[in-house]
């Protein structure tokens, strides 16, 4: 079987991490070997930017939010996705470029057009076979991020406003 890159993105409290282990259950059931990730933190390095971009309560300049996004993707990209996809596995990755548009290219302000163009630059050419976007009511998705512990990262800590324009944008 052929390796397939399947990515899902939403808001935060979507159900994006339930259903990456659900599909990537299912495609194990079904013979083929699945990888799960996450961006950022999907590789030891990442998982060291995850910390600086999520962990820290100092504050973070937009423009370096983005580019350490960036970059923990193209590590992600060179260690973990291109090889597994040479090997004919699956990846099913909670988040992506679309997250980077969203978050920082709208929430943050920077444009879309200029985080699409680091992020173009950080995938080289890698891009997933399918990109799936959850979404829910806003007073549910809050909801959500509240029941488990909503404000324990530096993004889940922004402002009501700011969630909201995140979700627009992936309605968007």
């Amino acid at each position: 079987m052929t390796g397939r890159f399947v990515v899902l993105e939403g808001a935060d409290g979507t159900g994006k991490s339930t259903q990456v282990a659900r599909l990537a259950a299912w495609v194990r059931a079904s013979g083929a070997g699945a990888i799960e990730t996450r961006e950022p933190g999907g590789t030891p390095n990442g998982a060291r930017i995850r910390a600086v971009l999520l962990d820290g309560t100092d504050a973070l300049d937009a423009r370096a939010e983005a580019l350490l996004m960036a970059a923990d993707r193209a590590q992600a990209l060179a260690e973990l996705v291109r090889p597994a996809l040479a090997r004919g596995e699956w990846v099913i990755s909670d988040r992506h470029v679309p997250s980077s548009l969203v978050y920082q290219g709208v929430g943050r302000d920077l444009g879309v057009a200029e985080v699409a163009s680091i992020n173009a630059w950080a995938t080289a050419g890698t891009v997933p076979d399918l990109v799936v976007v959850l979404d829910l009511p806003d007073d549910l998705a809050d909801r959500r991020r509240a029941e488990r512990g909503g404000g324990d990262d530096r993004m889940e800590r922004e402002s009501a406003a700011f969630h909201a324009r995140v979700r627009r944008a992936y309605r968007d």
